[in-house]
């Protein structure tokens, strides 16, 4: 029995929507095979895989500095909320700690090294901004001026008044480039040391200033195409490391104590001691020999300061001239065991230059040669008193361990090290792979910022460099890198200084050598994937939180799983936090996450979970 809607003609009609939904799903179907085939402008199943990711695009970050950045909350529920640390904790170094540090003896000062807290006592806050903190003065003015609200220590503007290190003006620091040893300024002094050392011609590109004071040696190099690296130990009043990153010099906190500095053999064309005040003749020149490790053959050391020109200073050192007559005896038979000429001494300024190789030393058949292999090895690794022997060379003339380009030529040519097949699995064709990726990848970061070049990120770091292809392709006037490579991945560092780029060793699952808020961008690539199983993300996204400034940014590239991890932690530590796709698109595994630091300060010292300025 039919039903009173089934008339004769019905079957029919009915049949042609029929065809028509089966054509439209066919056509929709061939349609999507064609986009997924990279001739069509959009694909509905990646798209539906990106939302399902939380990919978003980064158009409604703002990378600006306001001081005063409205919060955005994010719609999803976040892992944990991190509060911010006591205001006593703004100046924190974790591995630097003064309380720590006093519990370790102070032979070879060892109380002044790397002293890092056992898990339970690692910070779980956010450092908090001193009231008043402000964006650094860009670049090149920054050289020459600090806010004193960043950095409130005004203890060298008196201990230095003299010397012109430093001055209070207002409610800023200005640095005028003195220094202990150059009254006259920086610029005076690199003149001299011009007319002995090439520097003008692109030889001299990586420089080391050991116990450097505020950098105004490093800051005044930068005109001249050299980039230096500073270090001096944490000192809870004078603040030089801070002062050195806040004028947007390279430098971290460290000292030749006990263990190796974090850089590779052969890395710096010069090296300088400007009255560091460090005991070159002591363990049987243990310290000289260390700098002698990361001097490349071919490079400079200068020394000014005691006990170079002792017959005008030993009043004013108040030491005797039998003492300081012996101990620059002594660093004259150091430097010749070390195959070092003297060049130039005038004055109060000695240099010495290190042999291309070791064909025409003249060492004693005593002289202790370190093992070739251990050189490389640095991180916490005792200094020995033993010589760094120099790669072998076939001629008399050859540059032991390969001859540099001039910068910037050095750049993006081929370093020896990769030349010479001593960096694994890393030939001149994945070299020059590295450096067509980066510069893709560069290109992309610039279209998501285009203020990533510009002075208002000077201080940049690269938290896993492998080949130092990020740097280079990021290379600018406006700014520098810090290239650091993981203690738990192979060894490329030394390239990357052949490249004429700067950088240290480091492991993440402990806190950088730097004070807080030290960097303006943060870069890293595949960190958390190499870190996942070895120590607790939420700590180097704490760290990376620590040394970051407000109004910085944050853009890392890792595997969608572990970043979406990332991503869950960011949103509870003031991070204006976005996913977006691969620049190949959105099946590609790996993502990008971009990130901007809210600006924030704690407003009362007794209240750690204050209220945002």
């Amino acid at each position: 029995m039919g039903s009173k809607h089934n008339f004769p003609g019905n079957k029919n009609r009915g049949s042609i929507p029929l065809f028509a939904v089966i054509g439209l799903c066919l056509f929709f179907y061939i349609l999507g095979a064609w986009q997924r085939s990279g001739f069509g402008k959009g694909d509905s199943i990646a798209m539906e895989i990106t939302r399902l990711s939380n990919c978003n695009v980064v158009k409604d970050l703002n990378f600006e500095t306001h001081h005063s950045i409205e919060i955005i909350e994010s719609s999803e529920p976040k892992k944990k909320v991190f509060k911010p640390c006591d205001i006593k904790y703004k100046d924190y170094t974790p591995c630097q700690e003064q309380d720590r540090a006093m519990r370790f003896p102070r032979e070879n000062m060892i109380y002044r090294e790397r002293h890092c807290p056992p898990v339970d006592e690692k910070l779980h806050c956010l450092i908090p901004a001193p009231k008043g903190y402000m964006t650094p003065f860009p670049w090149p003015k920054g050289r020459d001026y600090v806010h004193y609200a960043n950095v409130p220590y005004k203890s060298l503007t008196v201990e230095k008044a003299n010397q012109h290190w430093v001055e209070f003006q207002g409610n800023v620091f200005k640095f005028p480039g003195g220094g202990t040893m150059f009254p006259q300024g920086a610029d005076a002094y690199i003149d001299e040391l011009a007319s002995v050392i090439p520097i003008a011609d692109g030889s001299i590109r990586t420089a080391l200033d050991t116990g450097c004071g505020v950098a105004s040696w490093g800051a005044y190099l930068f005109k001249r195409n050299v980039l230096a690296m500073s270090f001096a130990p944490r000192d809870n009043h004078e603040a030089q490391i801070q002062f050195a990153l806040e004028r947007g010099v390279p430098a971290i906190i460290g000292v030749l104590g006990s263990i190796r500095l974090p850089y590779p053999s052969r890395a710096f064309d010069m090296a300088q001691c400007s009255r560091c005040l460090i005991p070159w003749t002591a363990n049987d020149g243990m310290y000289l020999m260390e700098v002698d490790r990361v001097l490349r053959p071919g490079g400079y050391w200068i020394l000014s300061g005691p006990p170079i020109n002792w017959k005008t200073y030993y009043q004013t050192w108040k030491r005797s001239k039998k003492d300081l007559n012996a101990e620059q005896k002594k660093i004259e038979e150091l430097a010749e065991q070390l195959c070092w000429e003297k060049k130039y001494e005038k004055g109060d300024i000695a240099i010495w230059r290190k042999k291309d190789n070791d064909k025409s030393c003249k060492r004693k058949k005593t002289a202790k040669i370190c093992e070739a292999n251990d050189v490389e090895d640095v991180w916490y690794q005792k200094m020995e008193t033993c010589i760094t022997p120099f790669p072998e060379v076939t001629s008399d003339g050859e540059v032991a361990g390969g001859k540099l380009k001039k910068f910037p030529a050095r750049l993006f040519a081929v370093p020896p090290r990769i030349l010479n097949g001593l960096i694994p699995e890393v030939t001149v064709e994945s070299f020059e792979e590295d450096n067509k990726i980066w510069r893709k990848h560069v290109n992309v970061y610039k279209k998501i910022n285009k203020l990533i070049g510009s002075p208002r990120y000077r201080n940049v770091m690269d938290m896993n460099a492998n080949l130092g292809g990020f740097a280079a392709a990021v290379h600018s006037k406006n700014s520098w890198v810090m290239n650091v490579v993981p203690t738990i991945v192979k060894n490329t560092l030394g390239a990357i200084y052949e490249r004429g780029l700067v950088g240290m060793y480091h492991d993440w699952c402990e806190g950088f050598s730097t004070y807080p808020r030290t960097y303006d961008f943060i870069h890293g690539n595949d960190v958390f994937n190499l870190y996942e199983n070895t120590c607790n993300l939420e700590d180097i996204l704490l760290e990376m939180d620590r040394i970051l400034r407000p109004e910085g940014i944050v853009i890392l590239r890792d595997g969608v799983d572990v970043l979406n991890k990332v991503k869950k932690i960011a949103a509870g530590m003031r991070w204006d936090v976005k996913l977006m796709d691969h620049e190949d698109g959105p099946l590609v595994p790996e993502k990008i996450m971009v990130a901007v630091k809210q600006y924030w300060v704690v407003s009362s010292p007794h209240n750690s979970t204050s209220s945002d300025e």
